[in-house]
């Protein structure tokens, strides 16, 4: 039997040029994202191995690369990509994006998009 674990990256704060406005083309703005990876942690709780485990430093900085040259129109498009990324773990099962644009909204503190992708979507 596979054991599920989760791997959380949480509130990881960085800038893309993200929206269908011109005024959005031109400078970047925040977006908030929040990784759940769904991984099988057994072995590398067994091995205390970095061999063993899905490296979510390796994880976070491809995803940190992929959202500060990204020039998407959407937080799908956006959050798809995320996922994409992830998901090129090999370890990494299914993963859960959440991704937030602060003051997208008037009166509201952010917008979002929230999807759940495996590797067989890709």
């Amino acid at each position: 039997m596979t054991n599920i674990d989760h791997i959380e990256i949480s509130d990881l704060h960085l800038r893309a040029i993200i929206g269908i406005n011109a005024d959005e083309r031109e400078k970047h703005q925040d977006v908030l994202i929040n990784i759940t990876l769904d991984v099988d942690t057994h072995l590398a709780a067994l091995s205390d191995d970095i061999a063993d485990a899905a490296n979510y430093r390796t994880i976070t900085k491809n995803v940190i690369e992929l959202v500060e040259s990204s020039r998407f129109f959407l937080l799908e498009r956006l959050a798809a990509e995320i996922a994409r990324v992830c998901l090129a773990e090999q370890r990494v099962e299914r993963v859960h994006v959440s991704v937030e644009k602060p003051s997208a909204l008037r009166f509201a503190a952010s917008v979002g998009v929230t999807i759940e992708r495996a590797q067989e979507d890709f």
